[in-house]
């Protein structure tokens, strides 16, 4: 790991992405016990890895952020059919060095692959999900902070080289290939 990684994980200051997610995990109220027991998995993990704890160079796990994109009436959302995985997700991925906070890197990725300007993030995580993949030959985690975004009234979208496709489905109209992760963030969206 060169000097800039290992500063930039732990750069002082209250605008560090490292200092940002400690804070976001400590104060985020947790809705039920799963969840609590994954904020505090999550902490652990960044007290265990202060310097690469965040990228995706760290084949231990790495934290993420994504977001549950609604459209302005809060009926339906904005998913990916991801070219990689070949699902329904929702929107996000990995944090990057120019990210200040896990919001803003919630917010870039969900812009970058909608292609919707004027996105609206929400305060606050909704969730938090564990799941295996493939960023290291031996296979990692992504410990994934998830929150909401409404985009704008008629906001249209454009495919990322990062899917398949990319669609509006009614909240409560899901497709087959959404797993229970995006189930569940659906309607803990909603339910904002």
């Amino acid at each position: 790991m060169t000097g800039s990684q290992a500063t930039g994980a732990r750069a002082t200051g209250p605008a560090s992405l490292y200092a940002d997610a400690v804070r976001v995990l400590e104060s985020w109220r947790a809705p039920d016990a799963a969840q609590e027991g994954l904020r505090r998995d999550f902490l652990r993990h960044l007290e265990e890895h202060p310097a690469d704890g965040l990228w995706r160079e760290c084949a231990a796990g790495h934290v993420t952020a994504s977001t549950a994109v609604l459209d302005a009436s809060r009926s339906r959302v904005l998913l990916t059919l991801h070219a990689k995985v070949k699902a329904w997700l929702q929107l996000g991925g990995h944090c990057e060095r120019g990210d200040a906070t896990l919001a803003d890197a919630a917010l870039r990725e969900a812009a970058e692959e909608s292609g919707i300007d004027g996105l609206r993030l929400l305060p606050g995580p909704v969730q938090l999900d564990r799941h295996a993949v493939r960023c290291h030959p031996q296979g990692t985690w992504h410990l994934d902070v998830q929150y909401v975004a409404i985009a704008p009234a008629g906001a249209r979208h454009a495919v990322s080289d990062e899917s398949d496709d990319l669609a509006w489905f009614s909240v409560d109209g899901l497709p087959e290939q959404a797993d229970d992760a995006v189930r569940s963030l659906v309607a803990r969206a909603v339910s904002r």
